[in-house]
């Protein structure tokens, strides 16, 4: 059984990230990023070999609380208090500079 680290070393996963991502790097970048990304691999392979028998799952290593409140749903704000302080609005919308495009 080959590891997820096997298949790092050949740059396909650097580039096919760096494609997602939109980010172009050359050949050398793929395979020095490639290398990192097979030690970054390799360290979380070595975490799946402890034993974590009895060790309960934490959301935080301070043992913080969440301070949010509750999901709970609410009435909206009606549409005249929300737009009362708008400097524009059309109908029951924001009405905002155009920032896409040109002067069509």
């Amino acid at each position: 059984m080959t590891s997820r680290t096997d298949h790092a070393s050949d740059g396909d996963v650097v580039r096919t990230i760096a494609a997602l991502a939109r980010l172009d790097i050359d050949e050398r970048e793929a395979a020095a990023l490639g290398r990192q990304f097979q030690s970054i691999l390799k360290q979380f392979e070595s975490l799946s070999k402890l034993d974590v028998t009895g060790v309960e799952p934490m959301v935080s290593a301070s043992g913080a609380q969440s301070v949010l409140r509750d999901d709970v749903p609410v009435p909206s704000l009606p549409v005249d208090v929300v737009l009362a302080n708008a400097p524009a609005r059309v109908e029951d919308f924001y009405r905002v500079p155009k920032t896409v495009g040109g002067d069509e």
